[in-house]
Formats: structure tokens, C-alpha cells, sequence
């Protein structure tokens, strides 16, 4: 099938290779996995997805409520602070609820009923390369850290959700940190039915001890005896998705550019922000390209890559890796067409599954 550039390609048979890994880490370990919807949101491949996982966790309303509705399996609410107008819808589509801070759970927590509730612990360590977002940084808002202040709530919450990773792919780095809230919260996690260790850690990458880690999980969950969940992100998409662009243009200016029909301002946002390149494969060959996205914001550039032969428009150009926190921020800067969305399901076609027109734009403002 033959489909316009640009869109987001979901490869299934890639999806599939990280949900193997991911139900192996289930089996072996006992802990549960539930898709962070922060990252990925793609619902059209959540019929894969949800055979491998169980369930979704979430940062917002709408997020517990798309999970809820089109995923299944348990829904985990989480949200660093909840309002008064969304609190009983949010309860009405969730399995469990995670308060950020104990004034919010003094606050809603008489209104969840038998639901189970949680509370987000901050252990003050946290492995990540980014101070934008590292959980533990300096003055975080997010999750408790004072242990006097979180015993005295115990008997309120059954769980308690600790994110404090960010691309880890290290497991002595997991190890060390785990090592170190057993040390700090073992008291609370003793008095509990369930903890989440949050997402961030990059397990499902190429060479990563897995068994290690599923071993680890279970000696911890039979320690406290307590049911573990982790809420894999990237780790559930990393790989299995590209951006399809198109070269518009080519010029010269001082190095050789070529402009694409896309945007990383719009529509991989999250590469801007943290300052990092695109991958683009093949990465190869004597001709070196600046590949550009088409809006007029000077920095929106996906990085340079090597081809084998000069860009001519009409050339197509794969950026790799785009599944995770891109389509779930991709916006409308300069009104810069948004890209479809395309699945290849195992059988190797291709199915478009969403496309974007003049009135999603003209709908998206007032």
C-alpha cells in the first residue's frame, strides 16, 4: 500500500519482539507490566499489546480513561495533582489510584471508596542523564521522601509507586537504586500489598541481563511479600516504529541540507527538547546530509546523516525509533501537515490507521 509521506509506520513484528521480552519478565519474575501511556498511546496496536501486558498506568484523566477503554486489564490512575472536577471520573475508570503527595491523599482519598490507593514515594536517588527529567532532582514535586510523615499514612494506602528511571540500561545501576529504597522505605513496603517501580529502565534492549532482573524482582517481591508492577514506556516500543518523511528540497549553505515534509519541532518533539539527533538507517556512504524539518523554527533539524548517493526530492527517508514520546506529543507548530499513522501487522501489510486533515487543525484552536 502505497501511503503519503509523512506518517508514523508501526512495525507489529518489532512491537512484538520487545512483548516477547516483556512476557518473559512476567513469567520468570511475578511482576506484572502495565503500558505507560505517557509514552505510547498508539491504541490501534493495543490489540498485540494487551495480550503480552497487563494493563496501563497514567499521568491525566484522559489517559486513565483510553486505557480503561481501549486497552483493558488493570488501569492504574496516577496524576502529580488531581482537581476536584476530575477526581470521580478519574476514580469511576480506574483499578487503582495513586495520590502524588499525602495532602492529596487527605484530600480525595475518602471519595475512592473500596478502590485500592497509593501514594508516590520519592527515594531521592534516581538514574537518569537528564536533570529535566530526573524525579529526584533538587526541590522535586514529585512523591513523598520524608518517612516521618509517610508512616503515620500507612494504613490509608495498600501501595505505593516509585519512578525514579530514565533510560536506564544498566541493571547495577537498577540493583543499587532498588538496594537503596529497601534500605529507606523497607518499613512501609512491609505494611504493603503492591508496589510500582515505575518505568524508565531499558530492559528490553539489546544484551540486557534479563533474568537477572527478573530474579531480583521476584527475591524482592518474596521478601516483602508484595506484588511488584513495572510500567515499561520506551522499553515496550523502543525500535519498532519509524517516520516516514519525504526531501522537499536540497541546498547548499556551507553544508549540504536537505528539507523533508516533516518537523522535529512537531512531530519528535521530545528529541528538541533533550538536544539529541534522529537515527536514520542505512547511516551510511560518502554524502553528508543536514535533514531538516519544514518549519520556519531555525533549530528544526533531525541531525546529519551519511547516504550513499545525493538527495533528490521525491527521496525517501526513514527516521528511526519514533515510537515513544512522539506521538503522544506531536502538535500543530506552523500547521505543518501532523503525519498519519500506518500499522504493518505480522502478516506484512500495511494498513493506514488514522490520517490528518485541514479541520483536525482548524478544530485544535478556536
Amino acid at each position: 500500500m502505497t501511503i503519503e509521506t509523512p506518517y508514523y509506520l508501526v512495525d507489529k513484528a518489532a512491537l512484538l519482539a520487545n512483548l516477547e521480552k516483556i512476557d518473559h519478565l512476567r513469567r520468570r519474575s511475578g511482576a506484572k507490566c502495565l503500558l505507560a501511556l505517557k509514552c505510547f498511546a498508539t491504541w490501534s496496536v493495543f490489540d498485540l499489546m494487551s495480550q503480552y501486558m497487563d494493563g496501563t498506568t497514567s499521568s491525566s484523566l484522559y489517559e486513565v480513561k483510553l486505557g480503561r477503554e481501549k486497552f483493558g486489564g488493570e488501569t492504574h490512575a496516577y496524576s502529580v495533582a488531581y482537581s476536584d472536577r476530575e477526581i470521580d471520573e478519574v476514580i469511576s475508570n480506574a483499578d487503582k489510584v495513586i495520590f502524588n503527595t499525602i495532602g492529596q491523599l487527605k484530600r480525595f482519598a475518602h471519595r475512592t471508596g473500596d478502590l485500592p490507593v497509593g501514594l508516590r514515594l520519592n527515594p531521592q536517588v534516581s538514574h537518569s542523564g537528564f536533570a529535566l527529567a530526573d524525579p529526584a532532582r533538587p526541590f522535586s514535586r514529585l512523591g513523598e521522601w520524608d518517612l516521618e510523615r509517610i508512616l503515620p499514612v500507612v494504613d490509608r494506602i495498600s501501595g505505593v509507586m516509585i519512578h525514579c528511571h530514565c533510560e536506564n540500561d544498566s541493571f547495577d545501576s537498577f540493583n543499587t537504586i532498588l538496594g537503596k529504597i529497601e534500605d529507606r522505605f523497607g518499613a512501609v513496603l512491609e505494611r504493603l500489598d503492591w508496589v510500582s517501580l515505575g518505568g524508565g529502565i531499558h530492559f528490553t534492549g539489546e544484551g540486557y541481563p534479563l533474568d537477572a532482573l527478573a530474579d531480583r524482582l521476584k527475591t524482592f517481591a518474596e521478601r516483602y511479600r508484595i506484588q511488584v508492577y513495572l510500567e515499561p514506556g520506551e522499553a515496550a516500543v523502543t525500535q519498532s516504529t519509524t517516520l516516514e518523511v519525504s526531501v522537499l528540497d536540497t541546498l547548499n549553505n556551507g553544508k549540504d541540507i536537505a528539507v523533508v515534509d516533516a518537523s522535529i519541532e512537531a512531530h519528535m518533539l521530545d528529541l528538541l527538547i533533550y538536544r539529541l539527533e534522529a537515527k536514520v538507517k542505512p547511516d551510511a556512504g560518502d554524502h553528508v546530509y543536514m535533514v531538516a524539518g519544514k518549519s520556519c523554527l531555525a533549530g528544526d533539524i533531525f541531525g546529519e546523516f551519511r547516504f550513499e548517493g545525493p538527495l533528490t526530492v521525491g527521496d525517501r527517508i526513514s527516521i528511526q525509533d519514533a515510537g515513544g514520546y512522539t506521538m503522544v506529543k506531536k502538535n500543530w507548530f506552523n500547521g505543518v501537515q501532523m503525519p498519519a499513522i500506518a500499522v504493518r501487522e505480522l502478516d506484512g501489510r500495511v494498513r493506514l490507521v488514522r490520517s490528518f486533515t485541514y479541520m483536525d487543525y482548524a478544530q485544535s484552536l478556536s
